[in-house]
C-alpha cells in the first residue's frame, strides 16, 4: 500500500477510528500473557457471577473466572481465525481467479462451474458440518471456514483479470513477446488485486462472526480456551441475572466488525481514484 493510500485512508471518516481500535486489539491479544490481571482459567467459585469491581473490572462468570483476561485471550483466538481464514482463502481464489480469466475457454469454464457448484453449498453449514467430523480446535476452525471462503476471491479476480487484460500495456507486453504466466505476474495480478485486498478485510470481520458462531455452538476452539462466542454460550442462561457474560464478548464482537468494515470502507474510496479525485478537489488540493 502507498503513502498515497494510506493517508488518504486515514482521512476516511471512521477508518482512522477503526485503526486505532484494531491496533488497540491486537496489541492487547499479543501482548495478552503478559498485561491479563488473572489467569483466564483460575476459578474462584465462591465469586461466580459477580459483578464490575475494582479487582475484575468487567466482572466475573458463573465460575469466577476473571471475564477481562478471558476477553483478551479470546481476542487472540477471533484475530487468528479472521487473518488464516482470509490468508487461506485469498492465495487460492487469486491463483484461480487470475487463471480462468486471463486463459478463459475450458479453463474458465471449469473453474467457474466448480465455484457455482461450491456456492449450492451455505458456507455455516458447512462449516459446522466440518468441524463436526474433524472435532473443535482452532485449526479445524479456520480449515472449515476456508473451505468455501476462496470462492468469492475467485470470482472477484476473475472479474477483474477479464478487464485488466484488455487493457493496451498488457497487450503491448503480449505483442513484445511476453509469456502468459509473465504477464499475469507483471502486468495483470499488479493492477487488479486492489478489489481483492478491500474485500480481505471485509472478509475478516466475515470470518470472526463465524468463529464466534462456531464457537457458540460448541465447536470452536476447546475449553478451557476462552472464545468470544462460548463466553457468549457460557453467559446466555445467565442473562437476566449477570448480563456483563454475554454484554463483554458481545460488544467486543461488534466493535471488531465495525472497526473492520471502517477501514475497509476507507480502503476502498482511498483506492478509488474518482472518489480520491473529489476528495482533493474537496480538500483544495
Amino acid at each position: 500500500m502507498s503513502s498515497g493510500v494510506f493517508n488518504r485512508m486515514l482521512r476516511h471518516r471512521g477508518a482512522g477510528a477503526g485503526l486505532a481500535f484494531l491496533g488497540l486489539l491486537g496489541a492487547a491479544a499479543l501482548l495478552a500473557p503478559a498485561i491479563t490481571p488473572f489467569d483466564p482459567a483460575a476459578q474462584a467459585l465462591d465469586a461466580g457471577l459477580s459483578g464490575a469491581s475494582a479487582a475484575h473490572w468487567l466482572g466475573q462468570d458463573r465460575l469466577g473466572r476473571d471475564i477481562l483476561s478471558r476477553l483478551l485471550f479470546g481476542g487472540r483466538i477471533s484475530l487468528a481465525v479472521g487473518l488464516g481464514t482470509v490468508a487461506l482463502s485469498i492465495v487460492p481464489g487469486t491463483v484461480i481467479g487470475a487463471l480462468s480469466g486471463f486463459f478463459g475457454g475450458r479453463i474458465d469454464t471449469l473453474f467457474m462451474r466448480l465455484c457455482d457448484l461450491l456456492l449450492a453449498f451455505p458456507g455455516l453449514l458447512l462449516a459446522i458440518a466440518v468441524t463436526a467430523m474433524l472435532g473443535p480446535s482452532l485449526p479445524h476452525v479456520i480449515f472449515a471456514l476456508s473451505a468455501l471462503g476462496w470462492v468469492g476471491y475467485a470470482r472477484l479476480m476473475r472479474g477483474q483479470v477479464l478487464k485488466v487484460r484488455e487493457m493496451e500495456y498488457v497487450q503491448a507486453a503480449r505483442a513484445t513477446g511476453a509469456k502468459p504466466l509473465r504477464l499475469i505476474a507483471r502486468h495483470v495480478l499488479p493492477n487488479a488485486l486492489s478489489p481483492l485486498i478491500v474485500e480481505a478485510t471485509f472478509g475478516i470481520g466475515r470470518a470472526v462472526v463465524a468463529e464466534a458462531g462456531l464457537s457458540f455452538l460448541g465447536l470452536g476452539v476447546t475449553p478451557p480456551t476462552p472464545s468470544w462466542g462460548s463466553m457468549i454460550a457460557e453467559g446466555r442462561h445467565f442473562l437476566f441475572i449477570a448480563p456483563h457474560l454475554t454484554l463483554a464478548p458481545g460488544i467486543a464482537i461488534m466493535l471488531t466488525v465495525m472497526a473492520f468494515n471502517f477501514v475497509g470502507d476507507g480502503l476502498r474510496d482511498a483506492m478509488d481514484t474518482r472518489t480520491a479525485g473529489t476528495t482533493a478537489v474537496r480538500d483544495g488540493r
